[in-house]
């Protein structure tokens, strides 16, 4: 795009020109996709209770997540009295920015991504880390008990699932040997039976790091079971009782860009992202273009995940405290642990002729 805006401007200008417009490709559809999948995880949640779900506001109810967004958009904003105004306005955007940073790695299709980096992974796990900061300062800014307990829970959780997440992404790291998003994907090409599947998915090495990957995702994005820090019988609404009005709305937009993003990692880095699950070549590019293929396999992998995540908290009870930290330090980070020596030592074994004499 850069080259295309070089025939009236500079490169800089046509640089800058060409990057804000991928920003603006990426960010819309991504707020439009937020209150899509608002409305289908509402509808999962009914079909699994043998209810109708939305079904009033336009067709199929399918308006229903934007009646809701301008109701809250012309609610006031009301601020605690005795809240730290400055920091209690900036926790919600903190939350809403980090989620939408990390998108500007993720490629969507051969060569569709805004910055293809070498530490593409790497970014991703440092920026996705800061949105924990927007729950702690609303939880401690808004100068009430339940949102500063919030705020603590969320600040060992968060720590707690990302050790784990750490060591899955260092098997996946060893197998692709590259931390870019792109590379890894291609990696995947042929990777099981004889070169007909494409993902580590097909993988047994990696298959029980997915799982791990799977729920560990759940976790950081605070979903059910997992939702200790929004647990509405013991916190009100956690970190978010004191919002109203777009303070509020902004956390459920990088709520569900996150729960997006965690999709959209579990197919890219486990089953082959924009490749299709099967190695056969009319697959490639059945859609016009392989682009627009690509694009529709990533899409259909991170629906099938987004249900995923639906069903179960449509189905699983909410963890005990004691429960969740136990699952995150003596079951998850000792097995991914022991899979980072089995991955090491297998890829020493096949790929790299044996350890060194």
């Amino acid at each position: 795009m850069t080259a295309f805006f070089e025939r009236w401007m500079t490169y800089e200008w046509s640089w800058f020109l060409a990057t804000i417009i991928g920003i603006l490709v990426i960010a819309l559809p991504l707020m439009l996709a937020v209150a899509m999948i608002i409305y289908a995880e509402r509808k999962i949640w009914a079909a699994i209770a043998l209810r109708r779900g939305p079904n009033v506001v336009g067709p199929w109810g399918l308006l229903q997540s934007f009646a809701d967004g301008l109701k809250v958009f012309l609610k006031e904003t009301i601020i605690p009295t005795n809240a730290n105004k400055g920091l209690f306005l900036i926790a919600p955007i903190v939350t809403f920015t980090v989620a939408l940073i990390v998108w500007a790695v993720v490629p969507f299709a051969p060569g569709v991504v805004l910055a293809d980096v070498n530490v593409g992974l790497l970014y991703i796990l440092a920026a996705s880390s800061l949105g924990v900061y927007g729950v702690i300062v609303a939880g401690w800014a808004s100068n009430s008990k339940y949102p500063f307990f919030s705020a603590l829970r969320a600040a060992a959780q968060m720590v707690s699932y990302e050790v784990s997440i750490g060591f899955v992404l260092i098997c996946v790291v060893l197998y692709a040997g590259t931390f870019n998003l792109s590379a890894i994907v291609l990696g995947q090409q042929g990777h099981k039976l004889f070169g007909l599947l494409n993902g580590y998915g097909f993988n047994p090495l990696l298959f029980p790091m997915w799982v791990v990957f799977f729920i560990s995702s759940m976790a950081e994005t605070f979903r059910t079971p997992f939702d200790l820090v929004e647990a509405e019988s013991e916190l009100v609404a956690g970190h978010q009782t004191e919002y109203s009005s777009m303070s509020f709305a902004l956390f459920w937009l990088g709520e569900y860009a996150n729960v997006i993003l965690m999709c959209a990692l579990n197919a890219i880095l486990f089953w082959g992202g924009w490749l299709p699950p099967v190695n056969w070549a009319p697959l490639y590019g059945f859609l016009f273009t392989p682009e627009l293929t690509g694009l529709f396999w990533l899409f259909l992998k991170m629906s099938l995940f987004f249900f995923m995540f639906g069903w179960v908290k449509a189905t699983v009870p909410r963890y005990r405290y004691d429960q969740l930290m136990r699952l995150g330090w003596k079951i998850f980070l000792p097995l991914s642990l022991l899979f980072v020596v089995l991955v090491s030592g297998w890829l020493m074994l096949t790929r790299y002729g044996g350890p060194p004499a």
